[in-house]
C-alpha cells in the first residue's frame, strides 16, 4: 500500500534534518507563483469554455427544434380552438422534452396563428394569461371567420383535457408583423431574434424561427430570459464565479442568482459588482485579481455577449496556501541543505507544470489520460484525481452532446428527405433504415394496417442479410399479424398489435425473459436461423390528429463493441419523433393519392358527361387524351427539330398534360345541344318551318274562302276557280322555296335573298291574342305587339326574336385576351335573318356559341386554384383551336406562342374528330382520308408540321387506329408523300 502524507509535514521533517537554501526559496516563490497562476488561468479557460459551449448549445437546440418543426410539410389551416390540429402532438412532445422552452408556434401567410405554451406551474405565466390555477398547457389560435379575426385561448391540464376556453374578437396580434416572422420568411435559413417582449406573457425573451418547408409560414420557438437566467445560474464557474449575457447595448439578457433586485434588459453598466466592473473594463487594477472571458455570439442573426468572470484566488487558492507553507518551511531551512531543497522544489514544480499542461489539453477539448505515478503528496494526489475526474466528466458530456446533436441533425435530415420523397415505398424504407441508424439496431420491420391486420412492408436484418420490401423488389413472405381474434376482440398478445391498439411504444430489454407478450413466433424464427432476437423497441405510426396506420419495430440495439444492449430512453424518444414524422408523411401521401384519384374520377366523369350530352360528340373527350398521350410519349423520345429539347421529366408534368387533355372540351357544358345539333336554319329546340307552313296553310284557306264567297256573291265560277288555282300554285311554290332555303344545302345568292324578302311581305291576319300563355320571361318580349286581330307579315324578324345576354361577358373575355368578336345578342331567331344565312345553318350568334366552348374552358380552368405544378392545364386545354399562323381562336396565337403540348393537342383533337365513327351526322373518314386531310392542315399551317411528321413517322396514327377505329376504316397509308 502506497503511503501518502501532507506536504506541510514533509517540509517540517526536512527542516529538522536540513535548512533550505536561498535557491529553493527563489524557485518556490518565482516558479511556483507563476505556474500556479498559469494553471489557474488554464482551469478558468476550460471552465469558461464549457459554460459558453453549454449556453451556445442551448440556443442551437432551440434553433434545431425550430428547424425540425419547420420541416413538417403541412398545408393545414388554423380554425377554431386548434385542438384537433395534426401538428399539436409534436408541439407537446417538443415542450415536454425541452424544459427550457416556453412555447412553440407557427404563423401563416394568411395571418392565422397557432401557439402551445407550457406553464410548468409558474404563477406568473398562469396569471398573465388569466388561466385557471391547475393549467399546465395553453393552446392559442388566431384565425379569420366570416371576415372577422378571432383569438381562442384553451387551457388544458396535465392530461391535456380542456379546463376552460376563452374567445376574443379582433386581437391586436398579427404574426406577420412580428420580427421573428419577417426575418424568417425572407430566407430559408434559421433565425435567432434579438430580445423583445412577448405579446401574451409581457415578459422579454428570444425566438428561434424558421420558414416552413412548404413556405406557407414560419415556425417559432420561444425561450424567455427568465428560463435563460435559470440555465445560466446552473452553470457552475467557481465559488465566487459569475456568468452574464448581455447585448451590444449593454442590456442584461441573463444574470446569475443573487441579483434579485435587477431586471432583464436593465443597464449592465449600473450594476455594482466587481466581476461586472472587470467584464466592462471599468478598472484596470481590479482586473489583475480576476479572470474574465467575453464571447461575442453572432449566430443566426442575433448579437449577444456571453461573459464569464471569477476571482483569481478561486482557482489558485490551494496553490497560494501550498506556496506559503513551502515558503515558511524554506525560511527555516534556508541555510541547510540547499541542494536537497532545490531538487525537491524542482520536482514539485514539475508536478504543477504537468497539471498546467493537463489544463491546456482540457482547454482544447483534448481528454486523453496520461500515465503517471501517483504522488505521495495528498494535495497533489487529490488535485490530480480531481483533474482526472473533471477530464472524464467533460469528455463524457462533450461526447453525449455531440452524439445528441448528430442524431438531432440526422432526424431533421430524414424528415426533410421524407417530405420531399413521393414514392411511398421509398418513404417507408427511409423510415426503417433511419430508425436502425439512429438506434444502431441490427434489424427491424415496418408494418401497415391492411384489412384488419398488420402487413409486413419492409424487413431488414444485417446479421442474417435479410432484405425484403421497399426498393428490394422482394415481397415479404410472412403472414400478417391479426389485429383481432376470431371473436372480434382486440389482439394484445403480439407486441406489435398491442402497440397499435394501445397507441403506445413498448421497449423490451430481452424478449426471452418477457411474459407480457407472445414471442413464440420470434423464437421459432431464431431457432430456424441460428439467431437471438433480444431487445425490442416497437413504436406506433400515428399521424398528427389521426388514427394509427401501422407500427415500426427495431431489434437488437448494439454498442460500439457490437454487443446487444437495451434501447435507451433517449434513443426511444428519437425513434418516436421519427415515427411521428413518418406517419404524418405516409398519411399525407395516402390522402394526396386519394385526392388525386378523386380528382381524376371527377374529371373523367365531367368528360364522360360532355360526351354523353350530345350524340354528335361521342367518346371525343375520352379518346383525345389517349391520342395526345401516345403522341407526347413519342415527342419525348424525339431528338429532331423543335422536339429535341421537349421532355416531360416528372410524373407531375405528365399528370398536368393528361388532365389538360381530359378537360379540353369542358366548356361545352354551356353549349346547348340544339345549337350543336342544328340541322336546319329555323331549328331551335324544334324546327320552326312548321310555323311557316301553318301560315301558308292559313293563306290557302283564305284563298279558298274567297273563292266560295265569290260564288255566293254571284261571281263567275270558272274565273274564280282559275284565280284560286293560281293562288294555290304560287303558295305551294313559295313554301317549297322557303323550305329549300331552310335546309341550307346551297349558297344563298342575291336573287334568292330578293325572292325570300318578297315572299316575306305577304300578310296574314292573326285573330288571337299573342300575349296569352307566356312565361314570366317571355312577357317583356311581346309587350309592344298589337292587339288581335292584327295583320302580320308571312316572314318577319320580330323583337321577341332577339335574345339579350343576361350579362355582358366582354370585360371578362377581354381580360383573358380573347380576340374572337362577340355578337351583340345571345341569339337572333329572326325568321328572315336565319333563312338568309349564306352557307350552312348557323347564325353568327350560334357560331360564336359553339366557338365559345373553348373560351369557357379557359375561363373555368383559369379560375380554379391549381397548384404550381398544374398551372399549365388551362393552356393545354384551351389552345387546341389555335393555328401556327394566328388564324385560330380564341386568342389568335401563333407558333411562337404555342408550346409543344399545345401543338400536340391541336392535332389530336382534329384527327379524333375526323376518324370518329360514333357521329350520326357524318360518315367516319378512313385512315388514309384523315391523314390526307391533316396534310392539308399542315400545308395551311393550321397544325405544326414537325408534330404531324412525328405522328406519321412514329406510327402513332396506326397504333391509334388499331385501338379505336373500325376495321373497315383502317386502310394503307403511304406516309412518304406527306413527310417534310
Amino acid at each position: 500500500m502506497r503511503v501518502r502524507f501532507k506536504l506541510s509535514l514533509t517540509l517540517v521533517s526536512l527542516a529538522v534534518i536540513c535548512s533550505l537554501s536561498i535557491a529553493t526559496l527563489f524557485s518556490i516563490w518565482v516558479l511556483g507563483t507563476r505556474t500556479a497562476k498559469e494553471v489557474a488561468g488554464n482551469l478558468f479557460t476550460a471552465v469558461s469554455n464549457n459554460v459558453e459551449n453549454q449556453i451556445v448549445n442551448l440556443l442551437d437546440q432551440s434553433v434545431a427544434n425550430a428547424s425540425l418543426l419547420a420541416s413538417q410539410k403541412s398545408d393545414e389551416a388554423v380554425f377554431g380552438d386548434g385542438l384537433n390540429a395534426r401538428i399539436l402532438p409534436l408541439y407537446f412532445s417538443v415542450l415536454e422534452q425541452r424544459k427550457t422552452i416556453y412555447s412553440v408556434y407557427f404563423g401563416q401567410l394568411d395571418g392565422s396563428f397557432l401557439q402551445v405554451i407550457a406553464t410548468r406551474g409558474r404563477e406568473a405565466v398562469i396569471a398573465s394569461h388569466k388561466a385557471p390555477e391547475n393549467t399546465v398547457w395553453i393552446v392559442r389560435t388566431i384565425y379569420s371567420k366570416e371576415g372577422e379575426r378571432l383569438q381562442n385561448w384553451s387551457f388544458l391540464d396535465a392530461q391535456k383535457n380542456v379546463i376552460s376556453q376563452r374567445e376574443e374578437v379582433n386581437p391586436n396580434y398579427d404574426p406577420r408583423e412580428r420580427p421573428w416572422f419577417i426575418n424568417a420568411i425572407e430566407n430559408s435559413d434559421p433565425h435567432l431574434s434579438d430580445v423583445y417582449v412577448y405579446n401574451s406573457f409581457k415578459t422579454p425573451g428570444i425566438t428561434a424561427s424558421r420558414r416552413m418547408v412548404n413556405e406557407h409560414g414560419v415556425v417559432g420557438v420561444d425561450l424567455t430570459l427568465t428560463e435563460l437566467s435559470e440555465f445560466v445560474s446552473n452553470q457552475y464557474v467557481s465559488e465566487n464565479g459569475t456568468t452574464w449575457i448581455y447585448d451590444n447595448k449593454n442590456r442584461i439578457v441573463a444574470f446569475p442568482k443573487g441579483f434579485e433586485s435587477i431586471h432583464h434588459l436593465g443597464d449592465l453598466t449600473r450594476i455594482d459588482d466587481p466581476a461586472v466592473d472587470v467584464i466592462l473594463e471599468k478598472t484596470k487594477a481590479q482586473a489583475e485579481d480576476y479572470f474574465k472571458s467575453v464571447e461575442k455570439l453572432s449566430k443566426y442573426g442575433a448579437q449577444f455577449n456571453i461573459a464569464v468572470a471569477a476571482p483569481l484566488d478561486d482557482f489558485r487558492q490551494s496553490f497560494i496556501t501550498m506556496e506559503r507553507r513551502v515558503l515558511n518551511a524554506s525560511i527555516l531551512c534556508i541555510i541547510l541543505f540547499i541542494p536537497i531543497i532545490y531538487v525537491f522544489s524542482a520536482r514539485l514544480t514539475r508536478r504543477v507544470s504537468q497539471l498546467a499542461e493537463d489544463a491546456k489539453q482540457i482547454e482544447h477539448l483534448e481528454f486523453r489520460t496520461k500515465s503517471r505515478k501517483p504522488s505521495h503528496i495528498i494535495e497533489f494526489y487529490e488535485l490530480e484525481n480531481t483533474f482526472d475526474e473533471m477530464r472524464c466528466s467533460l469528455a463524457l458530456k462533450t461526447q453525449d452532446l455531440a452524439t445528441s446533436q448528430e442524431k438531432l441533425n440526422r432526424l431533421v435530415e430524414l424528415g426533410i428527405a421524407m417530405s420531399a420523397e413521393r414514392d411511398t415505398e421509398k418513404v417507408m424504407e427511409m423510415v426503417l433504415l433511419g430508425a436502425k441508424e439512429l438506434a444502431n439496431a441490427d434489424g427491424g420491420t415496418l408494418y401497415k394496417i391492411e384489412d384488419q391486420a398488420l402487413s409486413f412492408k419492409i424487413l431488414r436484418n444485417d446479421t442474417l442479410n435479410v432484405v425484403m420490401g421497399g426498393t428490394s423488389g422482394v415481397k415479404p413472405s410472412f403472414n400478417p399479424v391479426a389485429l383481432f381474434n376470431e371473436a372480434g376482440e382486440e389482439n394484445h398478445k403480439n407486441v406489435v398489435s398491442h402497440t397499435v391498439h394501445a397507441s403506445v411504444s413498448v421497449n423490451i430489454v430481452d424478449a426471452y425473459n418477457n411474459e407480457d407478450f407472445d414471442f413464440s413466433g420470434t423464437k421459432t424464427f431464431d431457432d430456424m436461423n441460428g439467431y437471438r432476437s433480444q431487445s425490442f423497441l416497437t413504436v406506433p405510426l400515428k399521424p398528427r390528429g389521426g388514427d394509427v396506420i401501422g407500427a415500426l419495430q427495431i431489434l437488437n440495439a448494439q454498442n460500439e463493441k457490437g454487443e446487444i444492449i437495451a434501447f435507451s430512453a433517449e434513443i426511444q424518444r428519437f425513434v418516436e419523433a421519427l415515427a411521428a414524422q413518418a406517419a404524418t408523411i405516409l398519411y399525407n401521401r395516402e390522402l394526396l393519392e386519394a385526392q388525386e384519384n378523386l380528382m381524376d374520377s371527377m374529371i373523367q366523369l365531367i368528360a364522360g358527361a360532355i360526351d354523353a350530352k350530345s350524340p354528335y360528340t361521342g367518346g371525343h373527350c375520352e379518346r383525345v387524351p389517349e391520342l395526345a398521350t401516345m403522341l407526347a410519349r413519342k415527342a419525348c423520345e424525339s431528338n429532331d427539330g423543335v422536339l429535341a429539347n421537349f421532355q416531360f421529366k416528372t410524373e407531375e408534368e405528365w399528370r398536368e398534360f393528361s388532365i389538360g387533355a381530359w378537360l379540353h372540351d369542358c366548356g361545352k357544358v354551356i353549349t346547348p345541344e340544339y345549337v350543336v345539333d342544328k340541322a336546319t336554319k329555323l331549328e331551335t329546340i324544334y324546327n320552326r318551318i312548321h310555323e311557316i307552313r301553318t301560315r301558308f296553310e292559313i293563306l290557302l284557306r283564305d284563298a279558298e274562302l274567297a273563292y266560295y264567297q265569290g260564288i255566293l256573291d254571284g261571281g263567275e265560277p270558272d274565273e274564280l276557280k282559275a284565280t284560286l288555282e293560281k293562288r294555290k300554285a304560287k303558295l305551294i311554290d313559295d313554301y317549297a322555296f322557303v323550305a329549300e332555303c331552310n335546309v341550307g344545302g346551297e349558297f344563298m345568292a342575291d336573287e334568292k335573298l330578293a325572292r325570300l324578302k318578297s315572299i316575306a311581305e305577304e300578310t296574314w291576319v292573326r285573330n288571337f291574342d299573342i300575349k296569352l300563355g307566356l312565361s314570366h320571361q317571355e312577357e317583356p318580349l311581346y309587350a309592344e305587339l298589337p292587339e288581335a286581330p292584327a295583320k302580320e307579315k308571312l316572314l318577319e324578324d320580330k323583337p321577341y326574336h332577339l335574345i339579350e345576354r343576361e350579362r355582358d361577358i366582354r370585360q371578362q373575355y377581354e381580360a383573358l385576351e380573347f380576340k374572337t368578336p362577340i355578337p351583340q345578342y345571345l341569339y337572333n331567331r329572326g325568321e328572315i335573318y336565319n333563312l338568309s344565312i349564306a352557307r350552312g345553318t348557323l347564325t353568327e350568334e350560334e357560331r360564336f356559341k359553339i366557338t365559345e366552348h373553348v373560351m369557357q374552358t379557359i375561363a373555368m380552368l383559369e379560375n380554379l386554384p391549381f397548384p404550381a405544378h398544374m398551372k399549365r392545364i388551362p393552356e393545354y386545354a384551351g389552345t387546341h383551336h389555335e393555328t401556327m399562323i394566328g388564324t385560330g381562336y380564341p386568342r389568335g396565337l401563333s407558333a411562337e406562342d404555342l408550346s409543344i403540348p399545345a401543338r400536340i393537342m391541336a392535332l389530336a383533337d382534329i384527327f379524333e374528330a375526323l376518324t370518329a365513327s360514333d357521329r350520326p351526322y357524318k360518315k367516319a373518314k378512313t385512315l388514309s382520308e384523315a391523314v390526307k386531310i391533316l396534310s392539308f392542315f399542315k400545308k395551311d399551317e393550321h397544325i405544326d408540321g414537325e408534330v404531324f411528321d412525328l405522328f406519321l413517322r412514329s406510327g402513332v396514327y396506326k397504333e391509334y387506329a388499331e385501338r379505336f377505329l373500325l376495321p373497315e376504316q383502317i386502310d394503307e397509308v403511304d406516309i412518304s408523300q406527306y413527310l417534310s
